[in-house]
């Protein structure tokens, strides 16, 4: 699946719960169509203890959101060609 951003990128998220946020893009995830963006989509995940953390506890991370929900920050704006003027048909006598 072609993607329109790429890690890196900065994008604005344009529909659901965070509409309006902005941020980087951490990865893409092109054959889920999805994408993690930085800051955005913020979940609590809840951690076992474990030898590196003893304590557990949460985590906040982002969640992956469609792909389809962002779009580019500083994409160039396209301008709209003004439409073609008809000529008047020539009147014969």
């Amino acid at each position: 699946m072609k993607t329109h951003v790429k890690k890196g990128d900065t994008v604005i998220v344009i529909t659901g719960d965070n509409k309006g946020s902005q941020g980087t893009v951490l990865q893409v995830l092109p054959a889920k169509g999805r994408v993690l963006v930085e800051g955005v989509n913020m979940i609590k995940k809840a951690i076992k203890p474990s030898q590196q953390n003893q304590n557990g506890g949460h985590i906040e991370k982002e969640a992956p959101i469609a792909i389809s929900n962002v779009k580019l920050a500083d994409a160039p704006k396209k301008e709209k060609k003004a439409p073609a003027k008809k000529k008047a048909a020539a009147k014969k006598k």
